[in-house]
């Protein structure tokens, strides 16, 4: 990731991938030109990258001259095209190839016909290396395209948000989500996870996905992830990953402007832990952290057996049967432990003490993020 003024920006199109297309474009365009000498028309700023590399593929002689248009500002293409730089030679009856780095809504390349218009060529195409074919907005033929793609704003490459990045060799996206705190919270039963997950969504406005409220809302209310998940369970089988990220996704879609998650119950092996990392990539955000609350044994028992006197819940009256359930716990958080301290995104935290001593130390975590 890299930031330019005050936007992140990721890694979306590579050096090689950029090279290939590169490559491909001017094969094209010289078996279409045939023994024509062409004039190659760069837009500046953006398309000088493009150009330089592109006619050093060429394999024919071809002839280059520039002119500047200029249309953005900050990351949004503007309606008015104020010309800069125009044409300094004469173009009649010239084969011209227009080189653009990126064709969005059109707008510039309007300009570029108002241009060429009145100069006689004889023929004119348009050539570009990035294309959104969702922003679009012109009736003008794309006669080249390099690389289609989605309608975000791209950095690198010659491209540049105000004034910077144009010299980044690879191209970059723009991360909508600049600033989301995403929370795996685990702690072994009797940790007061649920305690601190509910301090937590208020201190920092984040919103808290209980895998288990997830299940039973999406059955209850009968959705058509919910049916499918019973159907599994009415069978005595798991539910498949695919189908709880697919409800957990819709728990995210819901709260799309939301801070950040604290994910509950979720991920249980490394395999939901990479598809939850698909899931918010996708999002344009991440996992920042697994928090896991540390209690001793002993303690997490006596907390459970005394627990047990008043919720009425048979799992938390037996010794036996918590310890098995403190020692499943720890066999499937190392796991999970494991792939997220691969990331540096394992923390620890002491779950020993008050409830607010407790918080404090989770949220001096969180502000070290």
């Amino acid at each position: 990731m890299i930031k330019l003024h005050d936007k992140y920006f990721k890694p979306f199109i590579s050096a090689k991938e950029i090279d290939a297309a590169m490559t491909r474009l001017a094969k094209e365009i010289a078996n279409d030109v045939g023994d024509d000498i062409p004039v190659f028309v760069g837009i500046l700023n953006g398309s000088f990258m493009v150009v330089s590399d592109f006619v050093k593929k060429y394999p024919k002689p071809c002839e280059v001259t520039f002119i500047k248009l200029a249309s953005y500002e900050g990351v949004k293409s503007t309606e008015d095209i104020q010309r800069l730089i125009g044409l300094t030679q004469d173009l009649t009856g010239r084969t011209v190839v227009v080189l653009e780095d990126i064709i969005d809504t059109g707008n510039t390349l309007a300009e570029v016909h108002r241009i060429f218009k009145n100069e006689n060529v004889k023929s004119l195409k348009i050539a570009t290396l990035f294309y959104k074919p969702e922003a679009y907005k012109k009736d003008f033929k794309l006669h080249y395209i390099g690389i289609e793609i989605p309608n975000k704003f791209i950095v690198g490459y010659g491209l540049d948000y105000d004034g910077l990045g144009r010299n980044i060799p690879e191209v970059y996206q723009i991360k909508e989500t600049q600033h989301m705190t995403n929370l795996v919270l685990f702690g072994p039963p009797g940790a007061g996870k649920g305690t601190q997950a509910e301090f937590l969504k208020d201190k920092y406005h984040l919103v808290h996905i209980s895998t288990g409220d997830v299940f039973r809302f999406n059955i209850k209310n009968e959705t058509a992830l919910g049916m499918l998940a019973k159907s599994y369970i009415d069978k005595g089988e798991l539910v498949p990953d695919q189908i709880t990220i697919d409800m957990l996704e819709a728990e995210v879609e819901k709260n799309s402007d939301a801070n950040g998650f604290i994910f509950d119950g979720f991920p249980r092996t490394s395999a939901q832990a990479e598809a939850l990392d698909k899931l918010m990539e996708s999002k344009d955000s991440a996992i920042s952290a697994m928090i896991a609350l540390e209690v001793d044994d002993d303690i997490l028992v006596k907390r459970l057996l005394s627990r047990g006197k008043t919720s009425g819940r048979a799992d938390d009256a037996d010794e036996t049967v918590i310890r098995n359930r403190i020692k499943e716990y720890y066999k499937k958080t190392a796991i999970l432990k494991d792939y997220y301290s691969a990331q540096n995104k394992y923390f620890g935290v002491d779950g020993v003490g008050s409830v607010e001593k407790i918080t404090e130390r989770l949220a001096k975590v969180i502000g070290n993020l």
